[in-house]
C-alpha cells in the first residue's frame, strides 16, 4: 500500500473516533467471566510473562501512515478454484471437508451440514467501502451459491473476520451463530435474531446437531472503533465432527495455552493456524512464522493448515513471506503441511499432495 493509499485511512479514523464510547455500559452478564476485568470494563488476555512488548498506538499509526510498503500486494493473479452449488453438493456427506475462501474465511461441510468460519465476502476489510485493505482475489464461490448454513463461527470482531455486508446477506440463511462473549450484540445490530446467537466464554462447550464446539483461549484483542477496545472477547475454537477434530486459532500471539488446549481437547486432526499480518511493532497479537510452527507443535495436531494470509494487505512483510517461511520450517521439522489454494477442498482423512502454489508469482 502506498503513502497515498495510507492517507486514505485518515478519514476512516474520523469515522471510528465518531463513535460514542461514553455511551457504552459495562454488561453485567460478563462479570462472571474469568477473562473480564469489571473495573476496566474490558476483556483481557491470559497471563503470559513471556509476551513480547509492542510499540505504542501512536508509533504504529505513524508507521502505517508514513512508511511505504513493498511487495505486500501480489502483482500476478492469486490462483482461485471456482466453485458452484453443484460442486459443493457433490462432496461426500459422510466426510468432513474444509474449503478455503480466503484469509481466515472457510466453508466447512461437516457430515453433510454446512458451516462457516469468519466469513468475509466483502471487497474490503474496513468500516467503509471506499478505503482500507482491498482483497487480492474474488471469493471462490458467490454468496448466492452458498447452501443453507447450519452454523457460523466467529473468532472475534475485527473487520477482517466480522464483515458486515456478509453478515447482513446471510442473516436469514444461518441457523446458529457461535461467537465469543459480547460479539452477539454486533450481530443483532445488523439484523441477526438474538435467539439464533450463542455467546461462549473460553472452555464453554456446545453441541449443535452432530457437531460439538468448544471456545478456547487466544492472545489477541478486539474492537471496531477507537472507543470500544476489548469490549468483546476473542477466541480460538475446537470443532468436533464425528471422530475428527479441527482446531482454528483465530487471531493470536504465541502463548502457553496451545499446549493446554491440545492436552485437554486433542488430539487434533488438523490445525488451522494463523500465519500472516505479524510485525515487530505488534509481536504479542500475531504470531511470526516460527511461532506458528511452535504453537502447532505445542498443540500436538497432525496437520498444519495455514490461514490469515493471501487475501488482504495487513502488515509490512511480503505477501508470500508467511507461506515461504513456514513451508521451509515444516520441511526442516518434518511437519505435515497444508497450504491449499483459494477454493481448494481438503477432505479430512483423504490423501492429498500439497503444492506451494505461490512459487513463481510476483
Amino acid at each position: 500500500m502506498s503513502r497515498i493509499s495510507h492517507a486514505c485511512l485518515v478519514p476512516i479514523f474520523g469515522v471510528l473516533m465518531a463513535s460514542d464510547a461514553a455511551s457504552q455500559q459495562c454488561d453485567p452478564r460478563h462479570a462472571s467471566s474469568p477473562q473480564f476485568d469489571a473495573q476496566r470494563c474490558e476483556f483481557r488476555n491470559p497471563p503470559n510473562p513471556q509476551a513480547k512488548a509492542h510499540r505504542s498506538s501512536w508509533e504504529i499509526w505513524m508507521r502505517l501512515l508514513l512508511e511505504k510498503k513493498q511487495g505486500t500486494v501480489p502483482v500476478d493473479p492469486v490462483p482461485v478454484r471456482r466453485l458452484d452449488r453443484a460442486t459443493l453438493e457433490a462432496l461426500d456427506p459422510a466426510a468432513n471437508h474444509i474449503i478455503r475462501l480466503g484469509h481466515s474465511s472457510h466453508l466447512l461441510k461437516l457430515r453433510g451440514k454446512w458451516w462457516l468460519i469468519d466469513p468475509v465476502f466483502g471487497p474490503r476489510a474496513s468500516p467503509v467501502s471506499w478505503a482500507g485493505p482491498k482483497r487480492f482475489h474474488e471469493p471462490p464461490v458467490v454468496l448466492a451459491d452458498l447452501p443453507p448454513i447450519e452454523g457460523l463461527i466467529l473468532s472475534h470482531d475485527h473487520y477482517d473476520h466480522l464483515d458486515v455486508p456478509t453478515i447482513e446477506a446471510l442473516k436469514d440463511r444461518v441457523q446458529r451463530y457461535f461467537v465469543p462473549l459480547g460479539v452477539g450484540e454486533r450481530l443483532t445490530g445488523h439484523g441477526v435474531p438474538a435467539d439464533r446467537i450463542v455467546e461462549m466464554d473460553w472452555w464453554d462447550e456446545r453441541p449443535w446437531g452432530e457437531v460439538t464446539l468448544t471456545a478456547t483461549p487466544a492472545q489477541h484483542f478486539s474492537g471496531r472503533t477507537l472507543g470500544d477496545r476489548n469490549r468483546t472477547l476473542w477466541a480460538s475454537w475446537v470443532i468436533r465432527s464425528g471422530s475428527e477434530r479441527i482446531f482454528y486459532s483465530g487471531d493470536t500471539g504465541y502463548f502457553p495455552g496451545f499446549k493446554a488446549i491440545g492436552q485437554k481437547l486433542g488430539p487434533m486432526d488438523i490445525a488451522l493456524m494463523e500465519n500472516g499480518a505479524y510485525d515487530s511493532y505488534w509481536p504479542s497479537v500475531h504470531m511470526a512464522p516460527e511461532e506458528t510452527v511452535q504453537a502447532f507443535q505445542d498443540l500436538g495436531a497432525r496437520t498444519l493448515y495455514l490461514v490469515h494470509n493471501s487475501t488482504f494487505d495487513l502488515a509490512f512483510h511480503g505477501w508470500r513471506e508467511p507461506l515461504e517461511r513456514v513451508a521451509a520450517l515444516a520441511q526442516e521439522k518434518g511437519v505435515a503441511l497444508a497450504t491449499p489454494e483459494i477454493g481448494e477442498v481438503l477432505t479430512l482423512g483423504k490423501a492429498r499432495v500439497n503444492r506451494k502454489w505461490w512459487e513463481g508469482l510476483k
